[in-house]
């Protein structure tokens, strides 16, 4: 199980004493990561009873051209330095390059957790 606990060893590598069990509330979701495809959104209850929206897949982003934003639809992933992998497995991240109808983009927001793409043209 995934904690978001403090880490069970030191900076130097020594163990911390138990002082307490995990909390409920400090169990971390598995990622969920951004796709390309037909527009499908997450909806879930985090503390405190607010909702969070996490973009499961989508085809259409919010290109910055010439000052305005315009919906473009994306085409593929050409380069993510978060993870090489993630370029054939089209998966979306901040900073991805994305090829779109307008030309090559940088996602410049997190869209696995605003549930939206915004992104601007790369020259």
């Amino acid at each position: 199980m995934k904690s978001q606990f403090r880490s069970k060893r030191k900076a130097s590598g020594g163990r911390y004493k138990a002082t307490r069990k995990k909390k409920l509330r400090e169990v971390a979701r598995e990622p969920l990561y951004t796709r390309i495809g037909e527009k499908k959104v997450n909806k879930y209850r985090v503390q405190g009873g607010n909702i969070k929206k996490s973009l499961l897949r989508s085809n259409e982003a919010n290109v910055l051209i010439d000052g305005k934003y315009k919906k473009v639809k994306v085409e593929e992933v050409v380069e993510n330095q978060a993870n090489r992998h993630f370029v054939r497995r089209n998966i979306l991240t901040k900073g991805a390059i994305i090829k779109t109808e307008a030309g090559n983009a940088k996602v410049v927001n997190r869209p696995g957790q605003e549930g939206f793409i915004n992104a601007i043209l790369v020259k």
